[in-house]
């Protein structure tokens, strides 16, 4: 990956080959088994996921996305989202958070106006091998952020704070008061544990229970010079990160919906006997069990062709930079979004259904077919999917875009 050294912010070019696909899902593969073996333990103690995460950073997927020039693996986002698609088949919560991770780590770029400061930020993420979270959640209170001296201080709770325990950095956003950034929103980051950084651990939902999804508390944490990315620029290209992270999303259920399938079949094979009128001797010889299994894997692959074209389209659209246009965001905002309406809705239908073929037995907690379907409802009410429908469809219609947020 060539790395931009003008004013330029994109480090971003050109498309993924095949042999970079076939070699990082292979690794994915692998460090999905691994994690699959501790997935329904995870969960069930609502675990903290820090020492799954060492799996990932061993295999070497913390710095996939810093560009090799700064000691990365300089992968393209297509690799990222199949990557990431792949270990949720296994894991969707430790997804989630790698997912965040190359994102927020990308805002080095989205938001960075000095080249020698991104230089800084992704050699430093690289030779620590740095996973990223945040604390945007948009819908919690607004921070603090006061000047004091020639720094700030933080104040202020965000809630669902993905990862935020469990990470080394984590990303904030917030309105300065006074200093040399008065007035304007200043993103910056901060070591995950910094004095007056507090995690509850106030995260107990149904699904994504290993995501580390609690609540942060700031109190008078100092923020420096040097903990801060940029300000935002409010231009189409820093904005392309929110249609990157919706992206994720849709992988991410695509994902649970294949993992779904896979263990199905494997408890639908393993099935003695077949209902009594089905004139068969095996359930997995069942025509109803064949159709059943037949609609969802053919909306699955449906969804999976929607979601790879999205993924290569995502690096032609970051690697436009600084000469990103309105219709270019709004291009990937809606295509993106029809992507996160049928992604829904298929990994709902197929984590839910999937028990029509495995049958009583496979409800039992021991087996765990449950947690594919309490992650994608957990996590699918991020934003209402009915809004997506309106962005999608109110396009089509009348040409009509929605206000860039960070949900669209």
């Amino acid at each position: 990956m060539t790395v931009t050294t003008t004013v330029d912010r994109s480090p971003w070019t050109g498309a993924a080959t095949p042999d970079e696909l076939k070699r990082w899902t292979a690794i994915a593969d692998q460090v999905g088994v691994r994690l699959a073996a501790g997935a329904l333990q995870r969960d069930r103690e609502n675990a903290n996921p820090g020492e799954a995460l060492e799996i990932l950073r061993e295999a070497g997927l913390a710095n996939l996305m810093v560009p090799a020039a700064f000691g990365g693996e300089g992968a393209h986002w297509e690799t990222a989202f199949r990557v990431l698609r792949t270990l949720a088949r296994a894991d969707a919560s430790l997804a989630q958070i790698l997912g965040y991770s190359y994102l927020n780590e990308a805002c080095i770029s989205f938001y960075g106006s000095d080249a020698a400061a991104r230089e800084h930020w992704y050699l430093r993420s690289a030779q620590n091998s740095w996973i990223w979270s945040d604390s945007f959640n948009p819908v919690s209170p607004d921070l603090e952020f006061r000047a004091d001296g020639d720094g700030y201080r933080l104040s202020g709770l965000k809630r669902f704070a993905t990862g935020a325990s469990a990470t080394d950095v984590v990303i904030a956003g917030a309105v300065a008061e006074g200093g040399r950034y008065d007035g304007e929103f200043v993103i910056f980051a901060i070591d995950a544990r910094r004095e007056g950084v507090t995690h509850l651990d106030d995260w107990d939902n149904l699904g994504q229970r290993a995501s580390a999804s609690g609540s942060v508390r700031y109190e008078g944490v100092l923020v420096t010079a040097d903990d801060i990315l940029g300000t935002d620029p409010g231009d189409p290209f820093s904005s392309l990160v929110t249609p990157g992270v919706q992206l994720l999303f849709g992988n991410i259920y695509l994902g649970i919906a294949e993992g779904a399938l896979a263990q199905a079949r494997t408890l639908t094979r393993a099935r003695a006997n077949s209902w009594f009128l089905s004139g068969v001797d095996r359930y997995a010889d069942d025509p109803n069990v064949h159709r059943l299994f037949g609609g969802l894997v053919a909306k699955t692959a449906a969804v999976e062709a929607l979601a790879d074209k999205l993924n290569r389209r995502y690096d032609e659209a970051v690697a436009l930079g600084e000469r990103t246009t309105a219709e270019d965001r709004a291009a990937a905002e809606v295509e993106i979004a029809a992507l996160k309406v049928v992604s829904t809705e298929v990994g709902l239908e197929v984590s839910s259904r999937v028990y029509e073929a495995a049958g009583a037995s496979a409800t039992k907690n021991s087996i765990g077919l449950d947690l594919y379907w309490r992650n994608i409802r957990t996590h699918s009410l991020h934003d209402p999917v009915d809004y997506k429908k309106i962005e999608v469809g109110a396009h089509y219609l009348n040409g009509t875009v929605q206000p860039i947020s960070l949900y669209t």
